[in-house]
């Protein structure tokens, strides 16, 4: 069997890059925290229960195991980027659609919401 030699020099740098994919993921999650619990931003604490969050409300749902309801990570996205087009009666403003936030934005609150 013939095995590939592996050189120090990209065992390292597979390393670093796996280390700055870890760090970029948590900052991901760090900014969708920030934004989810920015009462002039993402806004989600002034009608949802999270854990971590000050004051929350209680008009919507309690924000918890997201990622076993919501496995397919695009119907949370779309969901906060415009819920109207799945319940036309929601209360929950259409985030992307009106400009609240942006797609990037949405896609760190997904990451954080994610985690809980």
């Amino acid at each position: 069997m013939t095995a590939f030699p592996c050189k120090p020099v990209v065992l390292v740098a597979l390393a670093l890059l796996a280390g700055v994919a870890v760090a970029q993921a948590q900052s991901t999650v760090a900014d969708g925290r920030k934004l989810a619990f920015d009462r002039g931003k993402g806004n989600c604490l002034t009608c949802h229960v999270i854990k971590g969050g000050d004051l929350p409300g209680s008009i919507g749902p309690e924000l918890k195991d997201l990622k076993a309801k919501y496995p397919d990570r695009s119907e949370l996205t779309a969901i906060i980027f415009d819920e109207t087009k799945r319940n036309p009666q929601t209360m929950m403003p259409p985030f992307g659609r009106n400009r609240i936030l942006t797609e990037q934005e949405i896609g760190a609150i997904v990451d954080f919401l994610q985690t809980l």
